[in-house]
């Protein structure tokens, strides 16, 4: 029986969890510190403000000691127009990465033109860093079921689940995954998570996974891998029963989306050490602009998705 233990943490509070870590890992791991800069779910596309957002992460970041930073999806369209905002991640100088998310398709756009506009080389990838051996995953393959999930395509297909295998196989480093899609929540997450998490942990290497796209704030571990959603630089989604217009008239007509959204005051963004054993998130708190969620009304939501304006501070120690 698959053991499963979830943890949550409060707004901006710290925990404190010990997990194991397979002795492949834990015996060829290295001493050196790793320590990144994450953001997701900017939507460009979506909030009027979004470059002041990236920029205000961008100047943090280069103020920073870090060895690279990441954007997990949900960041930009290939439209002309983004360039000037593509610059911004761009004016970081260092080493930086990119997550494809669903959205970033939107308008008929493909992954290749995606990734080719943002400068990017694959759709999934591994590369390592100071003693670790960093995974990004798309899980924006198409499920060839018969009886997949409606919607936007989130399934990590035939072909990259072998990559992934022989890319674990490949490294004696332990492990950080990334994707756009959470591999632990079974309603909005990758359909197929189930066999990825085998593959991660057959591998007996896999500290964490990082994800966006739920754009909420939350942590578990299953069968010792700890799973981290980042929340959304930018905004809650609510819904359109609970539009409300929160900036001027004129920002609405341009950016009609915003309406459906609790918008955060500040940009949300997080800074992630890797050393000696241990993971310690930097986040962000922040809170909404005009009316929050309760109230609007908006009903709770089940305990892996918080809507709240806030990325914890996290210490993990496996």
């Amino acid at each position: 029986m698959k053991r499963r233990e979830f943890i949550r943490y409060g707004f901006g509070g710290a925990g404190i969890l010990m997990l194991p870590l397979g002795v492949n890992a834990m015996t060829s791991g290295s001493k050196k510190r790793v320590r990144f800069g994450v953001c997701a779910d900017v939507h460009k596309d979506i909030m009027h403000d979004a470059d002041e957002r990236l920029q205000t992460f961008i100047d943090e970041a280069s103020k920073q000691n870090l060895d690279f930073i990441i954007q997990l999806g949900d960041f930009c369209r290939p439209y002309e127009q983004n360039k000037e905002f593509l610059g911004i991640f761009n004016e970081y100088d260092g080493a930086k990465y990119h997550v494809i998310g669903n959205h970033d398709m939107d308008g008929g756009f493909s992954r290749e033109q995606v990734l080719d506009f943002w400068g990017a080389d694959s759709k999934y990838y591994s590369f390592d860093q100071n003693g670790y051996h960093f995974i990004v995953l798309d899980g924006n393959d198409q499920n060839p079921s018969p009886d997949k999930a409606k919607g936007y395509a989130r399934f990590v297909g035939k072909e990259q689940l072998q990559w992934l295998g022989n890319d674990l196989k490949a490294t004696n480093l332990p492990c950080i995954v990334l994707s756009h899609q959470s591999l632990e929540n079974e309603d909005l997450g990758i359909e197929n998570q189930e066999q990825v998490r085998a593959i991660l942990e057959k591998a007996d290497k896999v500290i964490a996974c990082f994800s966006g796209h739920h754009h909420t704030d939350y942590a578990c571990t299953i069968n010792g891998i700890y799973y981290i959603q980042i929340n959304s630089m930018s905004y809650s989604w609510l819904g359109g029963d609970y539009q409300t217009i929160r900036y001027s008239q004129e920002i609405d007509e341009k950016y009609p989306w915003i309406k459906y959204t609790a918008p955060y005051e500040k940009p949300l963004f997080a800074f992630v050490e890797l050393d000696k054993r241990k993971i310690q998130i930097e986040g962000v708190q922040s809170q909404f602009i005009g009316p929050g969620p309760d109230e609007l009304g908006f009903p709770e939501q089940a305990k892996n998705s918080p809507v709240v304006p806030v990325i914890s501070n996290r210490k993990i120690k496996y």
